[in-house]
C-alpha cells in the first residue's frame, strides 16, 4: 500500500513539473542561438536612415563583403565622406537657418549629440580638425550577426553570386538599430542552399553546396 501512494505521489509530482515546464519550453531556444539580438550601439547609427531614406549602398560602408569573408565595420573616416558637412539632421539645420535670417545672424552650425561621439572618437575639434592634444579612439560597436567558430562563412562568395544583404540580415533598411532577424542555424543555412539550387541569382545560376566539407573542414 505505501509502495503505492508512493508510485502515486512521484507521478503526480512528475506530472506536475512537467505542467509547470510547458510554458517554459515554447520560449526555449537552442543555446547560442541570437535571433532577436538588438543590442544597443555607441552611436545612435539609423540603418532606416542610411540605407532605407537616402538609399545608400550597404556595400559603400560594408565594402569588404565583395573581396573578403568578412563584411567589416567601415572606418569612421567613411563616415566622415559625408559627415564633414552634414553635421546635424537636414531640419534641424534648417531650422537654425530660418531663424538666424529672422534674427539677421549668421547661422551657427548644429552638432548633434550623436554625430558629437563620432567627432570625439576622431579627435576633432569644434571645427572639425585634428585636436593638438587628443588621440583618435575606435569605435566600440556592438557585433550583432555571428556564427560559431567552426563554421566556415564567407561574405564574398554569396555577394558575388547575387545573394541580397536582406537574405542573411533581415529588412535592414527598415532598422533604427539592427537586430538578428533569422536563426542562422545550420538547418536555416541549410535550407537556403537548397532552396536556391538552380535559381538565378544576378546573372547566372548557382548550385550551393550542402556537403558538411563546404562550411566545416
Amino acid at each position: 500500500m505505501k509502495a503505492r501512494m508512493l508510485t502515486l505521489v512521484l507521478a503526480v509530482g512528475i506530472a506536475g513539473g512537467v505542467f509547470l515546464l510547458i510554458p517554459a519550453l515554447g520560449s526555449m531556444r537552442l543555446w547560442g542561438v541570437q535571433q532577436g539580438y538588438e543590442p544597443p550601439q555607441p552611436i545612435a547609427f539609423s540603418h532606416r536612415l542610411h540605407a532605407g531614406e537616402m538609399q545608400i549602398s550597404c556595400l559603400y560602408c560594408h565594402s569588404a563583403a565583395e573581396s573578403s569573408r568578412h563584411a567589416g565595420i567601415p572606418a569612421a573616416s567613411t563616415c566622415m565622406n559625408c559627415h564633414e558637412f552634414v553635421t546635424a539632421p537636414l531640419g534641424v539645420q534648417r531650422a537654425e537657418d530660418e531663424l538666424a535670417k529672422q534674427e539677421n545672424r549668421t547661422p551657427q552650425q548644429i552638432v548633434s549629440p550623436e554625430l558629437q561621439k563620432l567627432y570625439s572618437a576622431l579627435a576633432l575639434d569644434r571645427g572639425l580638425q585634428p585636436h593638438p592634444t587628443k588621440t583618435p579612439q575606435p569605435i566600440q560597436w556592438a557585433r550583432v550577426h555571428r556564427v560559431p567558430d567552426f563554421v566556415y562563412f564567407n561574405h564574398s562568395a554569396h555577394t558575388n553570386a547575387g545573394v541580397s544583404c536582406q537574405s542573411c540580415h533581415g529588412p535592414v533598411e527598415t532598422m533604427d538599430t539592427v537586430r538578428q532577424v533569422p536563426d542562422l542555424t545550420m538547418g536555416w543555412c541549410v535550407n537556403c542552399h537548397r532552396s536556391a539550387n538552380g535559381q538565378v541569382l544576378s546573372t547566372r545560376q548557382v548550385k550551393p553546396s550542402v556537403d558538411c566539407a563546404t562550411c566545416h573542414f
